[in-house]
């Protein structure tokens, strides 16, 4: 057994207060928030069972918390009026404060303008 596999080895809980079980080494009947949503579920409110870690150099450890799937509940189905509220936000995020103008993709967030806003002396040239 490797010294990175030890450390997140702790199917007890002694170490970090819940159980934490190395990258992909799960046991079966838990999974994580992405896990749930892939197969149509959702936590539902049920407290963090375990964690995965993944050991990384020379930063902190990625952590994962895992769920049991037999108490997750399924996905609540999307409404109208949230459709509605997703596509304006969606909208917003794509028109320039600037110009006015829907650009056809996301504003970045760095520049805060489309980007021939941002850099109209380039945009003539080419």
């Amino acid at each position: 057994m490797s010294a990175a596999f030890g450390k997140c080895y702790d199917p007890s809980g002694g170490q970090y207060g819940i159980p934490t079980y190395p990258w992909r080494y799960a046991p079966d009947g838990l999974a994580t928030r992405r896990q749930l949503r892939a197969r149509g579920l959702r936590p539902g409110g049920q407290p963090i069972v375990a964690q995965v870690l993944r050991p990384r150099y020379r930063r902190g450890p990625l952590v994962a918390y895992l769920y049991r799937v037999d108490r997750a509940k399924p996905v609540r189905p999307m409404t109208p009026g949230k459709r509605v509220a997703l596509a304006k936000a969606m909208r917003a995020r794509r028109t320039c404060p600037v110009c006015r103008t829907e650009a056809g993709y996301v504003i970045p967030s760095s520049l805060g303008m489309c980007v021939p806003c941002a850099y109209p002396d380039e945009q003539r040239a080419a």
